[in-house]
């Protein structure tokens, strides 16, 4: 794997970090938290969802055209 794949991996390992995050968030907020704490935390959490989504469905898109480009 060249350094194109080294660097495509580390990518996907941040968006899924990002990913896994936020459900943490979203799981301590739901269980845990109490009040105002547990609010934002369930919206931090909602937010880091939809972004690594977002990111992720970027990054697929970037993805196929690229390879129809060839």
């Amino acid at each position: 794997m060249g350094t194109g794949g080294e660097d495509r991996s580390a990518r996907r390992r941040k968006r899924l970090l990002l990913a896994v995050v936020g459900l943490i968030l979203l799981l301590l907020g739901l269980t845990v938290a109490n009040g105002t704490v547990a609010g934002v935390e369930v919206v931090l959490a909602l937010l880091l969802l939809v972004a690594s989504y977002a990111i992720q469905r970027v990054a697929r898109r970037e993805t196929v055209y690229r390879n129809g480009r060839r």
